[in-house]
């Protein structure tokens, strides 16, 4: 009991923020913003102000660590596995080249600009899947710092601003079907509602065919979680003390304790949801309760921000987002072109 206690004001003070948020964001023109990045930029605001209130900090770590894993377990009702069936080869193919391109030149720009490897990573993660959500769903199996999650979800959120108001109007330029828009819109611009709003700016057969690519795309998270719990136990196995007997035997991996069993609950949710045994009504609402349930979490994530560790970050994670985002934009183009579906 003392525990709930404990958490109550923290979580309901995410909530209270979470719901302003979406309010807000159904206010704007086109929804340019997600709730999601606006709960963020509101926490980052209110932070120095909430870090003087003690006892509200359990209750926002709670929220942004295991009502984050709740969201991203419900998010799995809104997929099914027959949707990358639905999408077609040439939109697989396409993925394919902008995951690669996120998190080879990721990796690549991240050792030009000596940034740590968990921050560039999560801007890769948050510009080659799925914006803010991929980003949240990773950053728990490498232990990031909020301040990492926080700077990592406005470098690619700023790109995603220019690409709701830019993308329309090069796919009218390049004169693209609607197929193909879709299909670009989907492959390359990082946010949900960034894209739906850029796809549906078009026309709405485009905005349909944008909103099936994104969703799956967002399937990548599973094995991109799996991926990056094994990457951080070995990084952090080789950073212990150990002797020189043990240095010349190849380490081992504990995949029970490395493993994202949450992610394990999301794959039962897709599966279920699969059969097509769940009614949309019901598939739906739960949809929209991890929706809100990641606006909290992304909510309590900036609240917890402290600047101070952001300032030190400097310019180089903003910079490294926009060249990771242009280079996945200008290779989704440059393969639909060559498998002629622009």
């Amino acid at each position: 009991m003392s525990n709930i206690r404990g958490i109550i004001g923290g979580v309901a003070f995410t909530l209270f923020l979470a719901a302003f948020s979406v309010i807000i964001t159904n206010l704007m023109p086109w929804h340019i913003i997600g709730a999601g990045v606006l709960s963020l930029l509101l926490g980052m605001l209110l932070s120095p102000i909430t870090q003087r209130y003690k006892f509200l900090q359990s209750g926002f770590g709670f929220t942004s660590k295991k009502i984050l894993r709740l969201a991203i377990i419900l998010m799995g009702i809104s997929l099914s596995f027959t949707q990358v069936l639905e999408v077609g080869k040439f939109s697989l193919i396409v993925m394919v080249f902008t995951l690669i391109t996120a998190y080879g030149g990721g990796y690549l720009f991240g050792k030009l600009l000596k940034m740590d490897w968990k921050l560039s990573g999560l801007i890769s993660t948050g510009t080659g899947i799925c914006g803010g959500s991929a980003i949240a769903a990773v950053a728990p199996v490498i232990n990031a710092k909020d301040s990492d999650i926080a700077y990592a979800i406005s470098a690619t959120f700023i790109f995603d601003i220019l690409m709701v108001v830019l993308f329309p109007l090069m796919g009218v330029y390049f004169n693209m079907t609607d197929l193909g828009f879709g299909l670009w819109t989907g492959t390359a611009v990082n946010d949900t509602s960034s894209v739906v709003a850029a796809g549906y700016a078009f026309s709405n057969a485009a905005g349909n065919f944008a909103v099936i690519v994104k969703l799956t795309r967002t399937l990548a998270i599973v094995p991109v979680v799996l991926a990056f719990s094994f990457i951080n136990e070995r990084l952090n196995s080789k950073d212990k003390k150990i002797n020189e007997a043990s240095l010349s035997k190849k380490t081992k991996v504990n995949i029970q304790k490395i493993f994202p069993w949450f992610i394990l609950m999301f794959l039962g949710l897709v599966a279920v949801k699969s059969t097509g045994l769940i009614p949309d009504p019901l598939s739906s609402s739960v949809s929209d309760i991890s929706r809100f349930l990641m606006v909290m979490s992304l909510g309590a994530i900036g609240l917890r921000t402290d600047f101070s560790k952001l300032k030190k970050s400097g310019f180089a994670p903003l910079l490294h987002g926009f060249i990771i985002s242009t280079l996945v934009v200008v290779v989704s183009f440059l393969v639909q072109t060559l498998l002629g579906q622009i």
